[in-house]
């Protein structure tokens, strides 16, 4: 009678182990972790992109890109809700020594953001409702959801106890101006930032 090997039951991998591969199979897809959940989303259409360069071109004609603050897409930023909790905000204004903040998988502390813009897509339901709550717990100031399904843009700040206090909700043919605790005033058109859509 012959004995067989037994083999030692492989442990189940941790949730930012699961990421990281998902993240290695899913090219171009944007992997986080909210509410100790993973989330996946596919790689943003062209219109996406194109309210992304938008913002974005606003921003540095405000200064937002120098000494003090940095404009950058797709950094990852460590979420206080759980023990792997992550998110990767479609564009940040972050403190420029950013670099001297790194926790852990590529993800920094919340405390060097200024503010952080979700441009809705497929994961309209993980930014309207979602992160507005992760956000808030994290203390990021100023939460801007480009909302392309209704078109519309809201600004949330005063982030407090877990929630954002202040809602302020922008229409086409308005206006808004941005905190200038970001680091500038920057006002912006709800028209242009939505206008990739068309």
């Amino acid at each position: 009678m012959s004995a067989a090997a037994v083999e030692e039951p492989m442990g189940q991998p941790t949730l930012l182990e699961a990421a990281e591969l998902i993240s290695s199979q899913f090219a171009g897809h944007r992997v986080e972790i909210v509410g100790s959940q993973i989330t996946v989303t596919p790689p943003p259409n062209a219109s996406h992109g194109k309210s992304l360069s938008r913002l974005m071109r606003v921003l540095f004609a405000a200064g937002l890109d120098g000494d003090e603050v940095d404009v950058i897409q797709g950094v990852g930023i460590w979420l206080p809700d759980g023990p792997s909790d992550y998110a990767v905000p479609d564009l940040a204004i972050v403190d420029a020594d950013i670099d001297d903040h790194l926790i852990e998988y590529n993800c920094y502390d919340p405390a060097v953001f200024r503010l952080v813009v979700e441009v809705t897509s497929s994961n309209l339901s993980d930014d309207l409702k979602r992160k507005p709550f992760v956000y808030a717990a994290a203390g990021v100031p100023v939460y801007v959801i480009v909302d392309r399904t209704n078109q519309r843009v809201m600004v949330l700040t005063d982030p407090q106890d877990g929630e954002y206090r202040v809602h302020a909700v922008h229409h086409p043919g308005q206006s808004f101006t941005l905190p200038e605790s970001i680091g500038a005033s920057v006002t912006l058109s709800v028209d242009d930032v939505l206008a990739a859509k068309k």
